[in-house]
C-alpha cells in the first residue's frame, strides 16, 4: 500500500466514524463534532506551521486564539450608543501615551550608555509614566462601563460584516505574535515556552478584567453570525416545504441546516489555508525553513538569517490561530474568556500535531479532526462502560458511586494514553511529515 493510499484510507476511515455518530446518535451531533473538528484543525495546522516548519515549541497558541475571538466582537458588533463620547476617545489616547512612554524608555534604554544614570532614567520615566496612564485612562473607563452595565458596558465594535473578523482576527494575532518574537525569539526553545505561555495568560488576564473591551467575565453573547439563524428558518415557507417533502422535524432539520453552512464556510477557509501551507511548505522558502529546523548552525553558515526567517514563520502560525479563535466566536455567537483554558488551547492542540504528524499539513489536518472526535465521544463512552462495569454491584455501594462518578475523568487518560502510545510507536505521527 502507497503512502497516499494509507493516507486515504485514514481520512476514509475519520468519516466513517463521523457517520456512524449520525446514524447511532444524530446528524446534529456529528455536524457539530465537523465544525470543531474543522476549527481544530485549522489550530493544528497554525501550531505545525511553528513547530513542524521550525521547530519553534509556542504553548501559548490559547493567547492568539483568544485575540482571534476578540476580533469578532470588534468587527461584528454595533457599537454602543454614547460610549464613544463618553470616554472612547480618551481610553485611545491614554493606550497611545501608554506605546510612547514605553517607546521612549526603550529609545533612552539603548541610547545611553550602561550604568546607574540609564536605569534611574528610565525607572523615573516608566513610574511617573504609569501614574499619568493610569490617570488618564481610569476615568474615561469608568464612564464607559457605566453605560448599561447590565447588558453592555463596553465599546462595542465597527458594525461591520462578521466574515470580516476572520481576516482581522488573523491580523490582530500575527500583530501579537510579532511583538512577541520580537522579544522571545533569541530565547532558548524551553525559555520560548515559558514566555509564550505567560504572554498567553496576559492576553487571557486583559480580556477578563477590562470590561470596556469585551464586557470582561460577563461575556459577549450577541455576536453576530454569518448564517441564519434557525428561528428565522423554521419561519420561512420555503424551508419549511423542503423539511416536509423529507418528512423531517423542523426543529431538527433547522440546526442541521445552520451547521451545514457553518461547515462549508470552515471547510472553504481550511482548503485555502491548506493549500496555501503546502504551497509554502514545498517552495525554496519552505526548503529553507526545513533546513534551519534540521540544523540551524549549518543554515546560519549557509547565510540565512535564522532569527528574521523564525520570526516569519511564527508570525504565520500565529495568524492561523488568529483565524481559528474568530472562527471559533463566530460560531458560537459568543467571547467567553474564562473558556480559554491551557487544556483546551494548548495541550489538545499540541496532542493534534503530535499524533497527526509534525511538519506535515495533513497530517496536522487529521489530528485536529480525531483527537476532537475522541475528546468529544470518550466520555459518554466511558459513563456507558462505567454503567456496564458496575450493572452487577448493589445501589449505594460507594465503589459504584466512585467508578461512575470516574467516568468524568476518561477523556483525559484515553488522552494521555493516546499521546504515550503515539510517541513509543509512531513517534512522527500518523502521517509522517518528510
Amino acid at each position: 500500500m502507497t503512502g497516499t493510499q494509507r493516507n486515504l484510507l485514514m481520512f476514509g476511515a475519520m468519516a466513517a466514524l463521523i457517520v456512524l455518530t449520525g446514524f447511532t446518535q444524530s446528524w446534529n451531533s456529528a455536524l457539530a463534532i465537523i465544525n470543531m473538528g474543522l476549527i481544530s484543525a485549522v489550530m493544528a495546522l497554525g501550531v505545525n506551521i511553528q513547530w513542524g516548519y521550525a521547530g519553534l515549541y509556542n504553548v501559548g497558541t490559547m493567547g492568539f486564539v483568544a485575540l482571534g475571538s476578540l476580533a469578532a466582537v470588534l468587527v461584528g458588533l454595533d457599537p454602543v450608543p454614547g460610549a464613544w463620547e463618553a470616554g472612547g476617545l480618551r481610553i485611545f489616547g491614554a493606550l497611545a501615551f501608554g506605546a510612547l512612554v514605553i517607546a521612549l524608555a526603550a529609545l533612552i534604554y539603548r541610547r545611553m550608555d550602561r550604568g546607574k544614570t540609564r536605569a534611574l532614567a528610565v525607572a523615573a520615566l516608566l513610574a511617573g509614566g504609569f501614574i499619568l496612564y493610569r490617570f488618564l485612562l481610569d476615568p474615561a473607563v469608568d464612564a464607559v462601563e457605566a453605560i448599561n452595565p447590565a447588558v453592555q458596558g463596553n465599546l462595542g465594535g465597527l458594525g461591520l460584516p462578521i466574515l470580516l473578523s476572520w481576516p482581522v482576527g488573523a491580523l490582530l494575532a500575527a500583530g501579537a505574535g510579532w511583538l512577541i518574537g520580537k522579544t522571545a525569539l533569541g530565547l532558548r526553545s524551553d525559555y520560548l515556552a515559558i514566555a509564550t505561555l505567560g504572554i498567553a495568560e496576559i492576553v487571557i488576564a486583559v480580556l477578563k478584567n477590562e470590561d470596556w473591551l469585551a464586557r470582561g467575565v460577563k461575556n459577549v453573547v450577541d455576536i453576530p453570525r454569518p448564517v441564519p439563524y434557525e428561528v428565522d428558518l423554521r419561519a420561512n415557507p420555503d424551508f419549511l416545504s423542503v423539511v416536509q417533502w423529507f418528512g423531517a422535524d423542523p426543529v431538527s432539520a433547522a440546526a442541521v441546516a445552520v451547521k451545514l453552512c457553518y461547515a462549508g464556510l470552515f471547510l472553504a477557509v481550511l482548503l485555502l489555508l491548506i493549500w496555501l501551507s503546502e504551497a509554502a511548505l514545498h517552495s525554496p522558502w519552505g526548503r529553507m525553513m526545513r533546513a534551519i529546523r534540521d540544523n540551524e548552525v549549518a543554515a546560519s553558515a549557509m547565510g540565512k538569517d535564522v532569527t528574521r526567517r523564525h520570526l516569519q514563520v511564527f508570525v504565520l502560525g500565529c495568524a492561523v490561530l488568529g483565524i481559528a479563535g474568530a472562527m471559533l466566536a463566530t460560531m458560537e455567537s459568543q467571547l467567553t474568556p474564562g473558556a480559554f483554558q491551557p487544556l483546551r488551547f494548548t495541550f489538545l492542540i499540541w496532542v493534534m500535531v503530535v499524533v497527526g504528524g509534525s511538519g506535515n499539513n495533513w497530517g496536522a489536518v487529521l489530528g485536529g479532526m480525531l483527537i476532537w472526535y475522541l475528546w468529544v465521544q470518550v466520555e459518554p463512552w466511558g459513563s456507558s462502560l462505567m454503567s456496564l462495569v458496575t450493572s452487577g454491584m448493589a445501589d449505594g455501594s460507594p465503589l459504584k458511586q466512585h467508578l461512575i462518578d470516574s467516568a468524568a475523568h476518561m477523556r483525559l487518560l484515553v488522552m494521555g494514553v493516546i499521546l504515550i502510545v503515539v510517541l513509543r510507536f509512531r513517534p512522527a505521527g500518523l502521517i509522517p511529515g518528510k
